[in-house]
């Protein structure tokens, strides 16, 4: 059902590997590597607390003024193993500099994952929209998706990469801009054949309803996957998912990622086994060999109407990876979104006092 998970073929998919082959198609991106020795060690810190000098915030705390009898109370935790402190002036400068080249907004991801799952630390109305440094880390230190990549056991299911394949962590920054979630499809192709397209953010969207349209979008991600990735010389994988986003007149697309063929991958309103039996199909289409039979086009699956059993719920996305373990205090009583504001405060306030120590 699956291709060999191999370390060599895992790697294919890490950004740094596709992106310079696609980039003409793709969104403008910028690759940082070498990251500082100790910046994975940062991300999995228990906590979430920004590195020093990556917000302009003031030297001394606002609570630096507590009166004595609140000062004798903290001296109870006098003990604790202070926290270790981070820093990385040069790789906040590039984030600067690629923030004002991409016109002030970027969004992160590291070699295969972006924090989606982090995305509501930062305003709903423009998710995963980062403006500073400071924006860049709150996403990667809050998201569960993105500390997958910083361990190689992950990263290749406890196989050991060979000498040839070796494993750097990156940091990639993307130009932000919004993108309709109505518009990205996630596509699967299975030994060198396109057999299924899913709709990628499962809630109903009415437009889609018509049989133009369905037609419509089959068409154009068919001939954009023949003319920009499979006559791409530089791509010689043969079983990969990838995302893309088709344009307002659903004529075109640009890549958004790829991903292994794999288990790991979600395959969002197939199933796996659905997938298998339509490489078949396409398989057995083209053994036939009649040329009077024209080959089977991708399925393509979307959700048809608000009853859908893909249709999201009023709850949020990743909603499992939205409360650390150090915000349960802080959460009851509050909405998602006064929730946020309230979280992004005490973590600019644990930086502080760690400046402060």
């Amino acid at each position: 059902m699956f291709p060999p998970q191999s370390p060599s073929y895992i790697l294919q998919f890490q950004f740094s590997s596709w992106y310079p082959k696609f980039s003409t198609v793709s969104v403008k991106s910028t690759i940082i590597k070498p990251l500082p020795e100790d910046f994975a060690d940062y991300l999995n810190e228990d906590s979430v607390f920004l590195p020093e000098g990556s917000e302009d915030i003031p030297a001394s705390s606002s609570l630096s003024d507590m009166d004595d009898e609140e000062g004798e109370d903290s001296d109870s935790d006098s003990d604790d193993k202070p926290r270790r402190t981070y820093t990385f002036p040069d790789l906040d400068s590039q984030i600067r500099d690629c923030i004002q080249r991409y016109d002030g907004a970027v969004f992160p991801k590291l070699n295969f994952s972006s924090p989606r799952d982090a995305s509501w630390m930062l305003p709903s109305s423009s998710p995963l929209k980062c403006m500073s440094p400071a924006d860049v880390y709150l996403l990667l230190k809050s998201s569960d998706f993105a500390s997958h990549d910083i361990s190689p056991e992950l990263v290749f299911d406890g196989q050991a990469p060979g000498p040839n394949e070796p494993y750097e962590l990156e940091l990639v920054l993307r130009k932000w801009y919004a993108m309709d979630r109505s518009r990205e499809m996630r596509c699967f192709v299975r030994a060198g054949r396109l057999i299924g397209i899913s709709q990628r953010d499962t809630n109903h969207y009415p437009y889609m309803s018509t049989t133009d349209v369905q037609q419509g979008i089959v068409g154009a991600i068919t001939r954009f996957w023949t003319d920009k990735v499979c006559s791409n010389p530089r791509w010689e994988v043969e079983d990969y998912i990838f995302d893309i986003l088709l344009t307002r007149d659903l004529s075109r697309a640009h890549i958004v990622d790829f991903n292994p063929y794999a288990p790991r991958t979600d395959s969002l309103m197939f199933s796996y086994e659905e997938l298998d039996a339509l490489h078949r199909l396409h398989t057995n289409a083209e053994d036939t060999g009649n040329p009077s039979t024209p080959p089977p086009i991708p399925q393509f699956k979307y959700v048809d109407s608000p009853a859908h059993p893909f249709a999201r719920s009023n709850a949020p996305a990743h909603q499992h990876n939205m409360v650390p373990l150090e915000a349960l205090s802080l959460s009851s009583g509050r909405d998602i979104a006064e929730f946020a504001e309230v979280w992004r405060e005490e973590v600019a306030r644990g930086t502080r006092e760690n400046d402060d120590d």
